[in-house]
């Protein structure tokens, strides 16, 4: 049974199981899928986001996040949905009620305080998957509104950050 966790990163506690500041991590970030609407607040996905979604949960298919985070709007949520279903992975829904500024700092310590071999997922928005990268050590761009099929992946060792930046799934059309 999955468990889904509302009060920011309460599970870096739980998963780091009393080990001290751990020294590596693999995150993995993404933007939500596309939209099936640009006018309403908390749209669903579109045909394309739940194809996206689907390709998220591919990337895991030799090995599987031991957490998944994400943001109150649904998008997110169903983004990871199929990655979650797949992988039993704990759910941390990170608030944005204080800000995106207190958003992100809340991602990146629940990240630091993780264990070595922790493997996340951080399904965000283009405003946020940005800001936590660089947060967490990882130089990106900004991301335009049209951009769906940026992924990151940032190695965390020792107190350094390493990373790449990928596409997967459908080729984004700006």
């Amino acid at each position: 049974m999955k468990r889904l966790l509302t009060a920011g990163l309460a599970v870096a506690a739980a998963l780091a199981c009393g080990v001290g500041a751990a020294s590596a991590q693999t995150v993995y970030l993404v933007r939500h899928a596309e939209k099936a609407s640009d006018t309403e607040r908390d749209p669903v996905l579109s045909e394309a986001g739940v194809a996206r979604a689907e390709a998220v949960a591919s990337l895991f298919a030799a090995g599987t996040p031991d957490l998944v985070v994400v943001s109150p709007l649904q998008r997110t949520r169903l983004t990871a949905a199929p990655t979650i279903a797949a992988s039993g992975a704990l759910v941390s829904v990170s608030p944005l009620d204080a800000g995106v500024d207190a958003h992100v700092e809340t991602i990146r310590r629940g990240v630091m305080a993780l264990p070595e071999d922790a493997v996340v997922l951080i399904s965000g928005h283009s405003n946020t998957v940005p800001l936590i990268a660089r947060a967490l050590g990882y130089e990106t761009p900004d991301m335009p509104e049209c951009e769906y099929d940026r992924l990151i992946r940032i190695e965390l060792r020792n107190g350094e950050a390493s990373g790449e930046t990928l596409r997967y799934g459908a080729p984004s059309v700006c």
